[in-house]
């Protein structure tokens, strides 16, 4: 699987009352589009560890996540597709959901750490045991959180550069997305060395690690944070669920309510807030995760 093309990643105006009424312009980078399986802003985030893999002959990739984890469900993808072993640690006791089966499906072999075990993700000597099981697999950082990752997300600015003729722009003036552990929103402030703002919209409660992600793989902090949670990760509430509903409507793309529906959520709130001037143009980047809206009924 070779890097995307912006053909397959569209920048789309958006289209939505908020935005009109307060006289802001905004445009959705539609990452969710880039592949049906190794979807959103994942693939960035793991075609720099397929480069390393095919570099070093390793046999497999190994990485963590929760039993919905669309991390753990890009990787599982990509591996199959190229052909490369795939292990997932996963966060408590062995369950079963949609994003589990698929994993499985495509041939991940999962290991359940319990809560305890999964907690010890940060420890020095958490790694050992699993590199001497799996010996010669590259062993990703949960979220793909990491130096690698940073330098994927890096490139789509010139994914968003390339295509803002083809919109009527000749530029724009910040970006907006949504943030789990902060790589993404790191490569774009990398990317973009000071020039543009990069609003992170947290998906879980401010300071829970992805600040601290940022400073670590930047050594400084140059993203302005939002809490968009709702009162912590996974939380989901019916006003959020009728803003996705609507908003899907009025949009015409799909959303999931534990990143993207947040942090477009939170993006309203400061539009109308005043937090933009009349005639700014945002880039809301769509990270895609849609296999999560399995998880909730509600939606389906």
């Amino acid at each position: 699987m070779n890097a995307p093309g912006h053909g397959q990643a569209p920048l789309q105006r958006l289209r939505l009352p908020w935005l009109d009424a307060a006289g802001v312009e905004a445009t959705v980078l539609r990452l969710d589009l880039i592949h049906p399986l190794v979807s959103g802003n994942k693939l960035f985030k793991l075609l720099p560890w397929l480069t390393q893999a095919r570099a070093t002959g390793a046999p497999g990739l190994i990485s963590l996540g929760g039993p919905w984890s669309n991390h753990l469900h890009a990787l599982a993808a990509l591996g199959a597709h190229e052909g490369l072993a795939t292990v997932g640690l996963l966060r408590g006791e062995a369950r079963d959901t949609a994003t589990v089966a698929d994993l499985r499906a495509m041939g991940m072999q999962l290991h359940w750490l319990g809560y305890g075990g999964y907690r010890a993700r940060h420890d020095p000597a958490f790694w050992k045991p699993w590199h001497e099981r799996y010996p010669g697999y590259l062993g990703l950082p949960e979220g793909g959180a990491c130096q690698r990752g940073v330098q994927g997300c890096s490139a789509l600015l010139e994914l968003v550069q390339s295509q803002l003729g083809a919109i009527g722009w000749e530029d724009f003036d910040a970006w907006w997305l949504a943030a789990g552990t902060g790589t993404t929103a790191a490569g774009l402030a990398r990317a973009e060395d000071g020039r543009r703002p990069v609003h992170a919209a947290l998906a879980v409660r401010p300071g829970q690690g992805a600040e601290r992600n940022v400073i670590a793989l930047l050594g400084a902090e140059p993203v302005i944070w939002h809490d968009a949670s709702r009162g912590g990760f996974g939380k989901v509430d019916a006003e959020l669920i009728t803003f996705l509903t609507t908003t899907e409507a009025q949009g015409g793309f799909a959303l999931e309510p534990l990143y993207t529906a947040k942090a477009l959520f939170a993006l309203r709130t400061s539009v109308s807030a005043g937090l933009f001037p009349k005639g700014s143009r945002l880039v809301f980047v769509h990270t895609g995760g849609l296999q999560g809206r399995r998880g909730f009924p509600a939606l389906l």
